[in-house]
């Protein structure tokens, strides 16, 4: 069974940093492009930043574009998403999906392989 656990979440004041992270079990997450998401309370999900299979390529939301950054590290079958300079509207569900076609920017909705539940960040003072 393909699954992907996102964690890393937490309670962060702004203009602070958290780290998530997605791993994979049951496959290989090389030769998948993967793309994180956000729904905040109220808000439709929108994509955040996507990376590709290789890593070689990157996308980021304009929202989110400067602060932060996808990685993956395919020995580890890990993706990460560092971000910096958080802000109360950074608060949100964040989820991992795993899609066997190319980034094609940061679009969301779209069909995935497979998905996490997701990990709650709150950015708060």
């Amino acid at each position: 069974q393909l699954q992907l656990v996102e964690s890393g979440g937490g309670l962060m004041q702004p203009g602070g940093s958290l780290r998530l992270s997605c791993a994979a079990s049951g496959f290989t997450l090389d030769g998948y492009s993967i793309v994180w998401s956000r729904q905040a309370p109220g808000k439709e999900r929108e994509g955040v930043s996507c990376i590709s299979s290789s890593g070689a390529s990157t996308n980021y939301a304009d929202s989110v574009k400067g602060r932060f950054t996808i990685s993956r590290d395919n020995t580890k079958n890990t993706v990460y998403l560092q971000m910096n300079s958080l802000k109360p509207e950074d608060t949100a569900v964040y989820y991992c999906a795993a899609d066997k076609r190319s980034c094609r920017g940061t679009s969301w909705p779209r069909v995935v392989d497979s998905w996490g539940k997701g990990t709650l960040v709150t950015v708060s003072s």
